[in-house]
């Protein structure tokens, strides 16, 4: 088998836990101080599966022993960067996975931390109202890359997706299009990694774009934040993201912080009941500072017997 025909298989892991009011990812920094997930090549004779190979390089570079994972998607674009690989001339498939934890460790020696997913993806953050960079900065932009198409049809065709990624002139904002709208941004050229391909557009990367990372890692990192916004709704994944006894407001936190938008408290709280994913533990959280609240508990029993879907998310604005 020639050079070029070889395939290298990597493994890649974006853990997700929570900090207060903000989903982080656990990144590791490279030599030259850039973002990168947690990633290593898997080894045929060493690793039995691909999930206990990811588990023992997340452990290996960052000290965290991975708990719950799931698969999330092949990557095998043939522009793949190989900046991260020891073997420059393979084709790189990168099989990445899912984390989630509902308890950060803290790496000790290791050039490893937790990142709010917002440093990488400032316009996606809707909770207190939509972000000023997306009309500031990113829609002019999109515009001029637009206008710049060499037909009217290509032309049209960039406007429309624009408007439908972003929400711009009257369209309705959709919290599951992160990797749509980062994908656009770098056909634009408007990201630091497109700088990288020489097939984007030429455009120069805006500032306000979010931390750039190693290879391909932004977008596998777009890939999970679209996988769990769209499934804490049909699954109820999201409080693996939780301890065991959890307050109602912390939950409403939670799914706020990873969806991006606030939602509607009493609306909330109805849905949630209807579908009887948590019972109340009978303690409180004197935590609060304010009027003691009840603690609760995932109900997986019941979920297991009924199979009951994820957690409702009624926005507090209507239509975004």
């Amino acid at each position: 088998m020639s050079d070029s025909a070889a395939i290298a298989i990597d493994l890649s892991a974006v853990v997700i836990a929570m900090e207060v009011a903000s989903p982080t990812v656990l990144v590791i920094r490279t030599a030259d101080g850039m973002s990168a997930l947690p990633a290593g090549a898997f080894d045929p004779v060493s690793h039995a599966t691909f999930e206990q190979g990811l588990r023992d390089w997340v452990a290996s570079q960052t000290g965290f022993e991975l708990g719950y994972s799931e698969q999330l998607y092949t990557f095998g674009d043939l522009a793949r960067s190989h900046e991260l690989f020891e073997t420059p001339a393979a084709r790189h498939i990168s099989i990445g996975y899912l984390g989630l934890t509902a308890a950060r460790h803290t790496p000790a020696g290791m050039a490893a931390q937790w990142r709010s997913w917002y440093d990488f993806f400032p316009w996606e953050d809707y909770r207190q109202g939509r972000p000023a960079l997306i009309d500031m900065a990113l829609a002019p932009a999109l515009e001029r890359w637009a206008a710049a198409a060499d037909s009217a049809a290509t032309r049209e065709a960039r406007h429309q997706r624009a408007r439908l990624a972003f929400a711009l002139n009257g369209a309705r904002w959709v919290d599951a299009r992160v990797l749509e709208r980062y994908e656009l941004l770098f056909e634009a050229g408007l990201v630091p990694e497109a700088q990288r391909n020489a097939d984007s557009a030429a455009n120069e990367a805006l500032p306000v774009t979010g931390l750039e990372m190693m290879v391909d890692h932004r977008r596998i990192l777009a890939t999970a934040m679209d996988r769990l916004r769209g499934k804490l709704r049909y699954r109820p994944v999201v409080f693996e993201l939780l301890p065991e006894r959890f307050t109602l407001s912390r939950l409403q936190q939670t799914v706020e912080a990873i969806i991006g938008l606030a939602v509607h408290k009493q609306n909330f709280r109805r849905a949630l009941e209807r579908t009887g994913l948590v019972v109340a533990t009978g303690d409180v959280d004197t935590a609060t500072g304010g009027r003691p609240a009840e603690r609760f508990r995932f109900c997986r029993e019941q979920w297991r017997q009924q199979m009951a879907p994820g957690v409702q998310t009624p926005l507090s604005h209507g239509e975004y």
